[in-house]
């Protein structure tokens, strides 16, 4: 698709490509927003596009775009929020997703040594299970670090297994990913064993491979370790 200039020019500064997810990332709203679509600069300019008037040559330029049969290029039909612990890049099943909150301390519970259970957490006011899954995946989580130039956000992933949430610390968090599911490709046998069978497979973004997590497995698992 060719590029199109808007037929008004928006007096705002892209701050996401200079400072912001597609540049340097240095913008202390990053700590908080994690991404720049949960920024209100980002809104306020992506308002102000919508609202600049659309002239008859950009309306025909689209028109025309639109009339062209449709490519062989795979379809983007799945998605996964990517996640780093240790060095691993790993994702989960969007369904499970509920959000993301600043990491927190888990207080230990008494009489609980389960592997893989840290504690409780306070997010909100609701307490949440604070799992690792650097335990249950045998994942050495001192390892590993954020790529160059690049910011990292440690967070809590926010998930639902059935009818029981769950608080997972991650070192860092990419975002949301659109893949094609066609793309998927099987786990290398080089990935340790522990890590290896609760991957339903692989999927490359960039110079990123990351491990998809089963999610009956993981669920199983993390319901286990509660009981």
């Amino acid at each position: 698709m060719s590029t199109t200039t808007s037929p008004a020019t928006v007096d705002v500064q892209d701050c996401w490509n200079v400072i912001g997810v597609n540049g340097d990332q240095s913008c202390e709203k990053l700590e908080q927003a994690v991404h720049c679509r949960n920024c209100e600069v980002y809104a306020n300019a992506a308002q102000q596009n919508l609202q600049r008037p659309v002239g008859d040559d950009y309306k025909k330029e689209w028109a025309a775009h639109f009339r062209q049969a449709a490519s062989d290029t795979q379809q983007q039909d799945a998605s996964c929020p990517v996640f780093r612990i240790g060095r691993e890049w790993l994702s989960l099943p969007t369904r499970m997703f509920v959000s993301v909150a600043p990491t927190a301390r888990p207080h230990r519970l008494p009489h609980r040594a389960s592997r893989g259970l840290s504690g409780i957490v306070n997010v909100g006011g609701t307490l949440y299970p604070c799992m690792s899954l650097a335990e249950l995946l045998g994942i050495d989580d001192s390892e590993g670090e954020a790529a160059t130039n690049r910011h990292t956000f440690a967070r809590l992933l926010l998930t639902q297994w059935e009818a029981q949430a769950y608080a997972l610390p991650v070192a860092d968090l990419h975002g949301i990913l659109r893949y094609a599911a066609a793309t998927v490709q099987a786990p290398a046998a080089t990935i340790n064993k522990g890590l290896s069978r609760f991957l339903t497979g692989v999927i490359t973004h960039g110079d990123m491979r990351i491990g998809m997590l089963d999610e009956a497995l993981i669920g199983y698992q993390l319901a286990r370790t509660l009981r």
